[in-house]
């Protein structure tokens, strides 16, 4: 499998956002390092556990640091802008780190309603419509003509929620599997039906399947563990208030007090992570590529600690090789 990061700019309570940021093209540069395929980051809105709801700007950011590291979207959600931008955005991107740039598109609404309402997104679901009009600006295939135009192709990518396989398949695009779908018994069917239905399409000649969802390395099982709690204590946290929060430390944590429905959230999140020596994570990345087939790996982990998580990275790099 080809081995891939998501950065989703956390930040940290006590620290300011700025560092989110910042601390995300530091992760990159690392990442570049350590040979890994691409950098994805993420779009979210008014939510205060996360720095960037900008992709392109953060990417561009990115490509200025690094020379060889694919840049990539996980996603950019196209519900919230104009295909046309989004083409114009990316094609940009492509002029100014030439043959780096992957477009990842998603379909996820704002985080709460207020956020909804101020994105107003109160249009009909246009998605498929939408790909296949930004494709076109892409292109250069479009009545309008995106600039700039670029040399090379800027690939697209689906964050396949809901019925995303089922449009990618159509559009013969690459999927990204992540989320609650990874433990549902009907995985291998969504996959087998996406590889089945898969329409090749200029420059995608076959399914390509992108898995992604936490991993955590560390020296042995319990440490991965506790590295792997203040995500799923933001989780847990924000199904109890609806705003999710930045990443606290691991000793904070356990000085509030946890309601028997928070300690059963945060246990179900730190079961369905992948967080463990090398050995576990192996043994469970193993049955993962064995049951998916995945072509790559979009390991989108976070930690308070952030040498931990250059060492995390690491350490998972070397696993899969």
């Amino acid at each position: 499998m080809k081995l891939s990061l998501l950065d989703r700019s956390r930040t940290r309570a006590g620290r300011p956002e700025a560092e989110g940021l910042t601390g995300s093209i530091d992760r990159a540069i690392n990442a570049e390092r350590l040979g890994y395929d691409r950098f994805w980051v993420a779009e979210h809105h008014a939510v205060p556990g996360i720095a960037s709801g900008s992709p392109p700007v953060l990417l561009a950011a990115i490509g200025a640091r690094t020379e060889r590291i694919r840049l990539g979207s996980g996603g950019v959600m196209l519900p919230h802008h104009q295909p046309l931008v989004v083409a114009e955005q990316f094609l940009m991107l492509e002029a100014l780190h030439p043959g780096r740039v992957d477009l990842g598109l998603g379909r996820s609404l704002g985080f709460t309603a207020p956020v909804r309402e101020a994105l107003r997104d109160q249009a009909p679901d246009t998605f498929e419509d939408d790909l296949r009009d930004l494709r076109a600006y892409l292109d250069g295939a479009a009545a309008v003509t995106a600039r700039p135009q670029a040399a090379g192709r800027v690939p697209m990518y689906v964050l396949a929620t809901g019925r995303g396989t089922v449009i990618a398949a159509r559009l013969g695009l690459p999927a990204v599997i992540g989320g609650p779908i990874l433990v549902e018994p009907r995985l291998v069917e969504v996959l087998e039906a996406y590889r089945k239905d898969f329409q090749p399409s200029p420059g995608v000649e076959r399914p390509y399947v992108v898995v992604s969802l936490d991993v955590t390395v560390a020296d042995d099982d319990a440490t991965a563990r506790k590295l792997a709690l203040p995500e799923a204590w933001a989780m847990a946290r924000s199904r109890q208030t609806g705003e999710f929060p930045p990443l606290e430390s691991v000793d904070d944590i356990r000085r509030q007090t946890w309601t028997t429905q928070v300690r059963d959230r945060v246990e179900s999140s730190l079961d369905r992570a992948v967080a463990g020596s090398p050995q576990t994570v192996r043994r469970a990345l193993e049955r993962l590529a064995e049951r998916t087939g995945a072509d790559e790996l979009l390991a989108s982990t976070s930690t308070y600690d952030r040498d931990a998580l250059f060492a995390s990275d690491e350490a998972l790099r070397d696993l899969v090789n």
